[in-house]
């Protein structure tokens, strides 16, 4: 790890952990999640099309859109707005700590669809403290309260979404150039989420402050943070990137709670730890993947 790789490092950390913490700024003041979700992925479009264009990376999309579609429903469209739905009834840090369940359901899913890498021993020790941590979360922190436990309940749902995606990379998309399918999939997101958006418009202009959400969210955290990753796995490699998947919670939780005066019970903790090492677990001796794939696995979601 070289100084230059320690700085991506950082910057990618703090990049995709703080898109919660904007969500709620932005949900919170009023804009509709659908809203939330097409300009980010709208404006992530506007930045990463050209670029992918000029790089080439749109070349071999022919035939695979059927995997595009299916890439952008489960990476993007979905998650996106299944999160900004979610914050509407939940805090941005238990939204950071469900998402970081995300390791565990990749492990979860290869029991079904990938059995070769199926856990076993310590990984399958990982999958039950981290779910467990997980059920503490939903049976202590939002027990008893029914519009938390829904909106938790829809940011794990997302949570799916970002597990399932890198299948789909694995087995139709990841012989492209990465930034191809992800530029692909924004600009497909952003006409998908059109219908949510003249359903639930915004009323009125939104505030400052959530217009700079809605900007950072999709030119720092989707496109900017893709380029920044990309750089870090080509410096780095993918297996020392993908540890960002462990800070990115830590940095939304401390934006939270410093921030936005969000609570943090003693059963938050447990239950990000509880996260957090059982996906160290379930995760350990894992083949890393084919570069190219970790990034286009990473892409414009989760983690985000």
């Amino acid at each position: 790890m070289t100084p230059r790789a320690w700085l991506l490092f950082a910057a990618v950390s703090v990049v995709w952990g703080v898109p919660y913490f904007f969500i709620k700024v932005a949900v919170d003041d009023g804009v509709p999640p659908a809203f939330v979700a097409w300009s980010r992925v709208a404006l992530g479009a506007a930045v990463l099309l050209p670029l992918a264009w000029r790089r080439g990376a749109l070349r071999g999309l022919r035939g695979r859109w059927g995997a595009i579609a299916a890439y952008t429903a489960c990476e993007v469209a979905v998650p996106f707005l299944l999160i900004a739905l979610g914050e509407q009834r939940i805090s941005s840090s238990l939204a950071a700590i469900l998402i970081a369940s995300m390791p565990l359901m990749v492990a979860l899913l290869s029991v079904r669809f990938s059995p070769d890498d199926k856990p076993t021993g310590l990984r399958l020790a990982g999958l039950v403290v981290g779910f467990g941590g997980v059920v503490a979360l939903l049976g202590v922190d939002v027990a008893g309260r029914a519009g938390e436990l829904l909106g938790a309940v829809l940011v794990l749902v997302a949570t799916l979404g970002y597990a399932t995606a890198p299948m789909i990379v694995n087995r139709r998309l990841a012989d492209l150039d990465p930034l191809g399918p992800i530029a692909a999939s924004l600009a497909l997101a952003t006409v998908v989420l059109v219908p949510a958006v003249l359903v639930t418009p915004p009323e009125g202009v939104p505030s400052g402050d959530a217009l700079g959400s809605l900007a950072v969210l999709g030119v720092v955290c989707t496109a900017l943070g893709l380029v920044l990753f990309f750089r870090l796995v080509v410096v780095a490699g993918p297996s020392r990137a993908a540890v960002i998947t462990y800070v990115n919670p830590l940095v939304a939780v401390v934006l939270g709670v410093l921030v936005l005066d969000e609570r943090l019970g003693a059963m938050s903790v447990v239950g990000l730890l509880a996260i957090l090492g059982g996906s160290w677990l379930a995760t350990r001796g894992r083949t890393p993947t084919d570069p190219r794939t970790r990034d286009v696995a990473t892409g414009a979601g989760g983690r985000r």
